[in-house]
């Protein structure tokens, strides 16, 4: 676990990429880094960066090798703060030099001047089913058995997996946004802001306890957030744009 975590000003905070061969953008934006055209101070990771990515499963890394080369390479330069999602989990060994936070660290704690900010992915605390899935699929028979058969299929079902979730519609409006989170961390939480990615909304709700920050996903249109307040936590929104190959 850790701990005393500092946010940084100039730091990037990018959720739900949802990364793949057939959505490369987050690629670019990693090579930007690389290349330090792009200079954060700190990256956040907000979970789903990948679309499949499983620790265990050897061919989530082999499709996915050359953004884990190039993520492990900066974190070597960059503090790299990765909160697991619900589409990438198990990734302590995938990313050695990385803070790796698993579901059952978040919501995450950090400081940032006297400030308090908690984030989370946005799958914590959910209903006794949703639980039960999540431990499920990180349990390490269940992925040794889901290796075995992905083995014997030749890739197929995670080929398949691949097809279905690109096919998503990761940009639509939830509708009754508000009331359903103020139901989840209204009054449950003492920080100053809470920030969440998973739902997408790319909005930014007012509590008696704190401000609680939905990100919007970087798959929509490459968007991301840069920590730009020395008092105040203000993440003002970046968009990448790439021109077509």
């Amino acid at each position: 676990m850790f701990h005393n975590l500092i946010l940084k000003e100039g730091a990037f905070v990018v959720s739900d990429a949802h990364y793949s061969h057939l959505r490369p953008q987050l690629l670019d934006f990693l090579k930007a880094i690389h290349s330090k055209n792009l200079q954060p101070t700190q990256l956040i990771f907000m979970g789903d960066i990948f679309d499949t990515l499983f620790g265990g499963i050897p061919y989530t890394q082999i499709i996915n090798e050359e953004a884990i080369t190039l993520l492990n390479e900066i974190s070597l330069e960059i503090e790299l703060i990765y909160l697991e999602g619900n589409h990438d989990f198990n990734l302590k060994n995938i990313f050695p030099h990385a803070k790796i936070i698993p579901i059952s660290q978040q919501p995450l704690a950090c400081g940032f001047g006297e400030k308090k900010i908690l984030f989370a992915h946005g799958d914590f605390g959910s209903d006794t089913g949703y639980k039960i899935y999540t431990s499920l699929i990180r349990n390490p028979f269940v992925l040794f058995f889901l290796r075995v058969l992905n083995f014997i299929s030749n890739n197929m079902i995670l080929k398949k997996l691949d097809v279905y979730l690109s096919k998503k519609n990761d940009c639509k409006e939830f509708v009754g946004f508000r009331e359903f989170i103020a139901k989840r961390v209204s009054g449950k939480y003492l920080c100053n802001y809470f920030i969440e990615g998973h739902f997408h909304q790319n909005k930014t709700l007012a509590f008696e306890n704190f401000s609680y920050i939905n990100l919007g996903a970087f798959a929509c249109n490459q968007r991301y957030f840069i920590v730009k307040s020395s008092k105040e936590v203000e993440l003002q929104e970046e968009n990448i744009f790439f021109k077509d190959k």
